[in-house]
């Protein structure tokens, strides 16, 4: 699952849209170490009467990678 949002930060006096960043998001189970290929595939587990998979055993890691940062403390007033 990636997050790509086009969305514009304020800083000081400028804007600066954000940067193209990188998502990967992991969803397991935290006890077996099962890992979902997605939130369906992880709700299923929870709610089949034939695994004692709760909730709380679903655990979701999300990795984020930023190659540049935009110059945003750059400017003076």
């Amino acid at each position: 699952m990636a997050i790509n949002d086009n969305i514009t930060v304020l800083a000081g006096k400028t804007t600066t849209t954000a940067p193209d960043v990188e998502t990967k998001s992991t969803i397991k189970h935290a006890t077996t170490g099962k890992v979902y290929a997605d939130e369906l595939e992880a709700e299923a587990d929870v709610i089949n009467p034939a695994t004692d998979t709760k909730q709380e055993d679903i655990k979701r890691d999300v990795a984020i990678s930023v190659n540049k940062l935009p110059d945003i403390l750059g400017g003076s007033s």
